[in-house]
């Protein structure tokens, strides 16, 4: 069943999350592009962007649009209910957006939620996760690598 889900809050604009269609992935592209160039995520661009958004393991993906045709954010469930691809429009941040699509997440996949991230101290994501609840609980090395073929460690997060 395909529930359109419109979030309306003061401290949020206007938001329509629904269920991501095969439409969407060119504009999910070219969101995925700006985020790269504004905050390095992905860590390496993949070389096919498209399939990248579709994981083996995904379950579902979920789009947040503010007006139709824009899409300000997205997000993915992949082996029941672990968070991956989840990426904010630059334009729309602090604007609950990221929060807003974690909500859904957390109601379609009753409840607790784990997520993995690469291990910056300074990263926005780190910042982001820990300022909303979500509970560091070890670090690992990444079976990929970075783009000059680093070793990369991962934070793991529950919520």
């Amino acid at each position: 069943m395909v529930h359109d889900v419109r979030v309306s809050d003061l401290s949020v604009r206007p938001l329509t999350i629904r269920t991501r269609r095969e439409e969407d992935l060119d504009l999910c592209v070219e969101l995925l592009r700006e985020v790269r160039l504004a905050n390095g995520y992905p860590m390496k661009w993949p070389s096919d962007p498209r399939a990248w958004l579709e994981p083996p393991q995904l379950d579902q993906a979920w789009v947040a649009q503010s007006s139709p045709g824009v899409i300000d954010g997205h997000v993915a469930v992949q082996n029941g209910r672990e968070i991956t691809r989840l990426f904010v429009s630059p334009a729309a941040r602090r604007s609950r957006v990221a929060s807003a699509l974690i909500d859904h997440v957390s109601v379609r996949a009753g409840g607790r939620l784990i997520l993995t991230v690469v291990d910056k101290a300074d990263s926005a994501a780190v910042v982001f996760y820990e300022a909303t609840g979500w509970r560091y609980t070890h670090t690992t090395t990444a079976d990929w690598t970075g783009p000059r073929g680093e070793p990369v460690r991962l934070r793991h997060y529950v919520r």
